[in-house]
């Protein structure tokens, strides 16, 4: 996983103006620190404001203050936490995590270009020239990632972390989390979201690389252009893996009703 980090003095800065709260215009340093946050609340989100000033070394007052300035401009928003993340006895602790105009904000340069194109490329070549390009977009970002060999835990672990981190790298801000009997590629941002809401193609094509590469079947359980604060996938570590799998051509799998740990939040 990507680390967030500040230099020093941003920190000790951080510290001391977070424990005196004050109208004051903000110091040089403390763009810096919104955009740490906002990246921590982007990767790891839904997080508390604990884990968020544990991670940056930043005053109770001071993770406030920012946390405070995202939600008034609708970039965050805090929602209670689920029974099951409760840790002690006491209310649940809130989580934070950027709303859709928060990840908007984050850049999506070339939208409204990009959908034009790809209006026109399916104009003049129709459905499968779209998923075609669909899928060339993703062979790009998987590039020199070997199908998986031997079908293991560990060994589809490992594959599912190279995968993500090749995400990463085209700026899906990836990572992966073991949760019960399988392990989640969760890609906190999606750099072509808005155009993946009007081509699902984009999304089916990133669905069957996973299963190309991991050599079983994966799930979806939620996207970013259906709504969802992150793209959450399924794959199972205790299934026989699939002989020869093939891609199919169907679109998106929509989100699933059911939301145990998918990275939906619930107001």
């Amino acid at each position: 996983m990507k680390t967030v980090g500040l230099r020093e003095n941003e920190v000790n800065t951080e510290r001391q103006q977070g424990a005196r709260p004050s109208a004051a215009p903000a110091a040089a340093g403390e763009g810096h620190t919104r955009a740490a946050v906002v990246q921590l609340l982007l990767e790891e989100g839904p997080i508390t404001a604990t884990a968020i000033g544990q991670r940056l070394g930043l005053s109770p007052a001071g993770v406030r203050r920012h946390l405070d300035a995202l939600i008034e401009s609708g970039e965050a928003r805090a929602m209670r936490s689920a029974p099951w993340q409760q840790q002690g006895r006491g209310r649940p602790a809130k989580q934070f995590q950027l709303t859709a105009a928060g990840r908007g904000r984050l850049g999506h340069a070339y939208d409204d270009l990009a959908g034009a194109a790809m209006r026109q490329l399916r104009e003049i070549g129709g459905e499968n020239a779209i998923m075609d390009f669909a899928r060339r977009r993703v062979g790009v970002i998987v590039a020199g990632i070997d199908r998986l060999a031997q079908h293991t835990p560990a060994a589809t672990s490992e594959k599912a972390e190279e995968i993500a981190e090749a995400f990463s790298d085209a700026g899906f801000a990836a990572t992966t989390r073991k949760v019960g009997s399988g392990v989640q590629i969760c890609q906190h941002h999606c750099p072509v979201s808005h155009v993946a809401e009007e081509f699902p193609e984009l999304c089916a094509a990133e669905l069957e690389a996973f299963r190309e590469l991991l050599g079983t079947h994966v799930q979806r359980l939620a996207t970013i252009a259906n709504g969802d604060c992150a793209c959450t996938t399924h794959v199972p570590l205790s299934v026989s893996p699939t002989s020869n799998a093939q891609p199919t051509r169907a679109v998106a799998q929509p989100a699933t009703a059911a939301r145990n740990d998918s990275g939906r939040s619930a107001e």
